[in-house]
């Protein structure tokens, strides 16, 4: 389940430094947030879909090593972006 072409500009545009921002760390975090908001709908509508659990916790652990890197190197932007996301860590 891949965000459409509209939801990524949308999140570019949001978290993004420029348009074409795609590559920062901040972009990256909130594309895989909202990949991971829509995988675990689709899992809550079906549970034994393993494969797509599978992926969902490939994305978590990707989203996860993202943030103790923006951590380590912007802790402000770190924050924010947790803050903005509304993650629990």
């Amino acid at each position: 389940m891949s965000l459409t072409k509209e939801a990524k500009l949308e999140v570019i545009e949001k978290h993004g430094r420029s348009a074409t921002d795609t590559g920062s760390a901040e972009v990256q975090i909130a594309m895989l947030t909202r990949r991971i908001n829509d995988l675990t709908e689709h899992l809550r509508t079906h549970p034994k879909d393993h494969y797509s659990r599978r992926g969902l916790l490939r994305l978590v652990g990707r989203r996860r090593r993202f943030l103790n890197y923006l951590q380590r190197k912007n802790l402000e932007g770190y924050r924010a972006l947790i803050k903005e996301l509304g993650l629990r860590r």
